[in-house]
C-alpha cells in the first residue's frame, strides 16, 4: 500500500513517464506501449465502475458486501490483478466445480477435484466421461471455462479422464488441445430465450454460420451440432421420444443424455457442444476457425 505522503509523487512520475512515452522515436513502440497503458486503464475503469455500483447497492445492508464485490467479473479481475481478492483459490475452485458440474451430470458425468499443488489443478473425470472421446472433450471445455472465469490466477489445469492417461496420471492442457479432433479454435457465444423451452422441445439457432441444435430434458440443457453422425442431415424435424432423438432421413437413433450416442450404431455419435448457464445466461462454445 502507497503512504499517503507518496501519492502526489506518484502522480507527478506518472505524467512525466506519459510525456517521455509520447516522445520515444521509434513508432511502433509508442503506439504499443500506448496501447497497453489504455488497456490497463479501461481494465481499471470497468472494475471500478462495478464496485461503485455494488457498494451503492449493498450500502443500505453492507453484510456481505465484500463477497459480493468479489463475486463480480470485473471487481475480482481488478482484485486479484492487486492481491486483494477475499476468497482463497480452492474456495473458488470449488464454485467453479459445482457451477459446471450441473451441465457434467446431464451428460452422465461428474468432476472430482483431487488437489490444488502451488496453483496447479488437478482434475479427474467420471461417468460416462471416459467412453466418449468426444463428449470427454466437450465437458472439459466447459470444465476449464468456468475455472478461468473464477479462478483465472491459477498456475495450471490439468484434467484425468480426457484421453489416455500418462505415466504420471494426469494430462497437461497442451496435450489436451493437441488431443482435439480438429485444430479449431473454439469462441464462446452468449444465447438467450432458451430459459423458456420447455421440457422436451427442441430449438435450432443459427450461430456464427453453425447450425446449433438445443434440447431440454428433465430441467437439463443440451447442445448438439446440428447434424447427423450417420447421413449427415439436420436433426431439428427429427421425433424426440424420452432421451431417444430419431434422425427424419435415415432413421438413426441418438441418446442425447449420453453425449448423443447412436443406438443402432456405437461407434456413430453427435457432436456435443460444450454448455455453461449462470443465472438467466446461456453461453455455448462454438469451433471458429484460425
Amino acid at each position: 500500500m502507497i503512504d499517503e505522503d507518496l501519492l502526489q509523487p506518484r502522480w507527478e512520475m506518472i505524467d512525466t513517464l506519459v510525456e517521455r512515452l509520447e516522445h520515444v522515436a521509434d513508432e511502433e513502440t509508442r503506439d504499443t506501449a500506448t496501447e497497453l497503458v489504455q488497456l490497463v486503464m479501461e481494465l481499471h475503469r470497468t472494475g471500478l465502475e462495478r464496485l461503485l455500483k455494488i457498494v451503492t447497492q449493498q450500502i443500505a445492508t453492507s453484510d456481505g458486501a465484500l463477497l459480493r464485490l468479489a463475486e463480480d467479473q470485473s471487481v475480482s479481475g481488478l482484485l486479484l490483478l492487486h492481491g486483494l481478492h477475499p476468497v482463497d483459490l480452492p474456495t473458488r475452485v470449488g464454485k467453479a466445480l459445482d457451477k459446471v458440474r450441473p451441465y457434467l451430470k446431464s451428460h452422465g458425468g461428474n468432476v472430482e477435484l483431487v488437489e490444488i499443488d502451488d496453483g496447479v489443478v488437478r482434475l479427474r473425470l467420471q461417468g460416462s466421461c471416459h467412453g466418449c472421446p468426444s463428449s470427454a472433450m466437450t465437458l472439459k471445455m466447459a470444465i476449464e471455462e468456468s475455472i478461468y472465469e473464477t479462478a483465472p490466477d491459477i498456475a495450471g489445469l490439468e484434467v484425468e479422464g480426457v484421453v489416455p492417461p500418462s505415466p504420471k496420471g494426469f494430462i497437461p492442457v497442451e496435450t489436451l488441445e493437441r488431443a482435439a479432433e480438429d485444430s479449431s479454435a473454439s469462441q464462446w457465444e452468449e444465447v438467450g430465450g432458451l430459459q423458456d423451452l420447455a421440457d422436451g422441445e427442441v430449438d435450432t439457432r443459427d450461430l456464427h454460420d453453425q447450425s446449433v441444435l438445443f434440447l431440454r430434458l428433465n430441467s437439463g440443457l443440451y447442445a448438439y451440432q446440428n447434424d447427423c453422425s450417420r447421413c449427415g442431415k439436420p436433426l431439428e424435424t427429427g421425433s424426440l421420444a424420452g432421451s431417444v432423438l430419431s434422425c427424419p432421413d435415415c432413421g438413426a437413433q441418438f441418446d442425447v443424455m449420453r453425449a448423443g450416442r447412436c443406438l443402432d450404431a456405437p461407434s456413430l455419435h453427435l457432436e456435443p457442444l460444450p454448455l455453461l448457464q449462470t443465472g438467466g445466461t446461456t453461453r455455448v462454445a462454438l469451433a471458429v476457425s484460425p
